[in-house]
């Protein structure tokens, strides 16, 4: 048995512009500012990592998970303005036909991993959904992907793993998993040089590509 394994946020559902609409407006209503390319050097990396940081820089009077609280009930809030990335349901769908196990690993709370979930119906595929919570380390480190194989049943060497992020390309690498690079435009400039192979769309990502990859050609 083969399995792929999806990160969320940049891969399934586009929400980095809403990530860092609610990201920059918190922080402008305690004075403060981060461009979008700094905003794009936390893609990939937990809540709890990014607003640490923050806290620390600006001084901010909430506590670190006051500040994710309140991120993510506005997350909730507009979670009706996100929509799948083109091309991944086709992709979800002809993978899961050829009995490809699916699983989801992303570094965003289980409220919204479920949410998302159940919004687009996921669940009937994708039967394995890894949390931050779910884990004590995230991307960079390895365990997400580990523990999402784990769940599967399967050998980290018969993961492959499709992500956006350098912090999730290097996750899957540390894992031992094969990995490919999606080149999200509103992910900003990752590097995805770690990747087996880098694509702009789900368009370019074939059945073929995905057997050679898992070394079943």
């Amino acid at each position: 048995m083969k399995a792929i394994i999806f990160d969320m946020d940049g891969v399934i559902i586009d929400s980095e512009p809403l990530n860092l609409q609610i990201e920059t407006e918190l922080l402008e209503e305690y004075g403060c500012k981060i461009s979008r390319e700094e905003h794009e050097t936390f893609i990939g990396k937990t809540d709890y990592h990014t607003w640490s940081i923050f806290k620390e820089r600006f001084k901010l009077e909430p506590s670190v998970d006051e500040l994710i609280k309140i991120t993510k009930r506005r997350l909730v809030e507009n979670i009706h303005k996100i929509k799948l990335i083109d091309n991944f349901y086709e992709f979800m769908l002809a993978v899961y036909n050829e009995k490809y196990l699916l699983a989801l690993a992303s570094s965003n709370i289980r409220e919204i991993v479920d949410k998302v979930m159940d919004r687009f119906d996921l669940s009937k595929y994708i039967k394995v959904s890894i949390s931050a919570e779910d884990v004590l380390k995230g991307k960079p480190n390895p365990e997400i992907f580990l523990k999402a194989a784990k769940r599967l049943g399967i050998k980290p060497n018969n993961c492959l793993v499709i992500e956006d992020s350098f912090a999730g390309l290097q996750a899957a690498r540390a894992a031992g998993m094969k990995c490919i690079g999606y080149k999200n435009p509103n992910s900003g400039e990752q590097d995805l040089s770690a990747a087996d192979l880098i694509v702009e769309s789900f368009c370019e990502l074939s059945l073929n590509s995905v057997r050679k990859l898992l070394g079943e050609n």
